[in-house]
């Protein structure tokens, strides 16, 4: 400005007719403003004098001609930038340095725009979708089933089974029986209706039963030690005249050789090896 102000604060010249500045309502002439007061440039390192446009930003000042992206030079006058590392950078360098990518379309996600963020991937919320319908997902429930994701009916529609007990779709887990998908919760024994998801379980007349409720319902007792007779893990029990025998507990009644695989006599309800048969 120019004013017939009177003399300079600092060199105390006449300012009458020149050019001078004001800081603190004191006046100073153009020199003696930029020596004292002006700014260096961030990038240049020269002053910012007071007749150009000082820019700032956190602390730091720059030329308005100087103040431009680190990685493309394009200026940022007016323009939105980011920081990083405290380098200016435009939307678009930075983007292309620090954005995340989407999922779908590896393309940026710019700053400021929605993203979802699933599984530790990231997806413009225009690629988030239902890969069957392509409805977006949002924040609905959803599944994924080889890396696609799907809105629960579509999943449904697709892939999903029935559980041959409820009826209702199995949306994750469960177990097969007889050919035929069921809930773990579901899949229950017969008798006492305790679940039998990775339970030792027998099957009679189709349907499962847990060891002890089958062993109360169908096991035969063993005619020597009067226990129950399992046939799990593969057990071997002996029968005959409808009479059963552990195969350990099958031996001679009188002398206790095992009969399992030998021949025998029977006495009354006795077993006995040919040796002791003959011998009575």
């Amino acid at each position: 400005m120019t004013s017939n102000h009177t003399d300079c604060h600092y060199c105390l010249q006449s300012l009458r007719g020149r050019k001078y500045a004001l800081r603190e309502e004191n006046a100073y002439c153009v020199t003696c403003y930029d020596s004292l007061f002006a700014n260096p440039c961030e990038e240049c390192k020269q002053p910012i004098e007071c007749d150009s446009k000082d820019l700032a930003y956190k602390g730091r000042h720059w030329h308005e001609g100087c103040f431009k992206c680190a990685k493309c030079s394009h200026s940022l006058v007016e323009k939105p930038f980011a920081a990083k590392d405290e380098l200016l950078l435009c939307t678009e360098c930075y983007s292309d340095e620090y954005s995340s990518k989407c999922f779908h379309c590896q393309k940026t996600i710019m700053p400021g725009s929605r993203k979802i963020e699933f599984k530790g991937s990231s997806w413009h919320e225009s690629c988030f979708v239902c890969q069957y319908c392509r409805q977006p997902l949002g924040t609905k429930p959803l599944i994924t089933k080889d890396n696609e994701n799907y809105c629960v009916p579509c999943f449904e529609k697709q892939f999903a089974h029935h559980c041959y007990s409820c009826k209702k779709v199995i949306t994750s887990g469960g177990v097969t029986y007889h050919d035929q998908p069921w809930h773990k919760e579901c899949f229950v024994c017969a008798g006492c209706k305790t679940q039998l998801s990775g339970q030792r379980f027998i099957s009679k007349d189709e349907y499962p039963y847990c060891v002890d409720c089958f062993s109360k319902l169908y096991a035969k007792k063993c005619a020597a030690c009067k226990k129950l007779i399992t046939v799990l893990g593969g057990a071997k029990f002996i029968s005959f005249e409808e009479r059963q025998w552990h195969g350990e507990c099958f031996n001679c009644a009188k002398c206790s050789v095992s009969l399992v695989g030998q021949g025998f006599l029977t006495r009354q309800d006795d077993v006995l090896c040919h040796e002791c048969g003959s011998a009575s």
